[in-house]
């Protein structure tokens, strides 16, 4: 039951980062657009400028989940490598409930208002013919919920790793050493 709750998170996770790869193409042909119209018409707009990082806001916050499942996120594996993989796998657990899921919490309470408050205003920005606000302050508690959500995810995965109903492969990214690492960087680059 919950290896397929997990499942339907890892889903809506990627469905979503496949959804925002979009916004991150949109953000490069709005700055190449936006930056040809400035240096060829000597003309620019605050509202694009602000386009382009309402973009890309979207793309870090909306995909953060994406790649927390993905296992490619910044990890100490120069200690933890060292370890066994089940010693890794009560690490990330342990990471996971101690760091992730507090202040993924922490930040949804305090980011929640801060976005109502945003819309209720109609706060705008505070450039000449810059945009509304609320759309980008929304990206603070949405983002973090998909991170909390993948969170549990990523727990349900290494507790049922833990218990013996999962091989780890729908997790399986850890290195065993700081060298293996450094092998599999080399082959995939082909250096010598």
């Amino acid at each position: 039951m919950f290896l397929s709750l997990s499942r339907a998170i890892d889903a809506m996770n990627e469905k979503i980062a496949a959804a925002v790869s979009w916004a991150l193409l949109l953000a490069v042909i709005v700055c190449a657009v936006n930056a040809l119209v400035r240096y060829t018409f000597k003309m620019s707009s605050n509202a694009w400028l602000e386009i382009q990082w309402y973009l890309f806001a979207a793309v870090f916050m909306l995909a953060s989940a994406h790649t927390l499942r993905r296992d490619e996120h910044v990890r100490i594996d120069v200690i933890t490598g060292h370890f066994s993989k089940r010693t890794q796998v009560w690490i990330d657990v342990a990471g996971y409930l101690l760091f992730l899921l507090p202040v993924c919490l922490l930040i949804i309470y305090y980011g929640v208002p801060f976005f109502l408050y945003s819309l209720q205003t109609a706060e705008s920005s505070s450039s000449a013919g810059g945009l509304i606000v609320w759309p980008a302050k929304l990206l603070v508690p949405a983002g973090f919920v998909l991170l909390l959500l993948q969170g549990i995810s990523e727990i349900i995965k290494r507790i049922a790793f833990l218990a013996g109903h999962s091989d780890g492969s729908n997790f399986a990214k850890h290195s065993s050493t700081p060298q293996d690492e450094i092998d599999a960087i080399k082959a995939a680059n082909q250096i010598s």
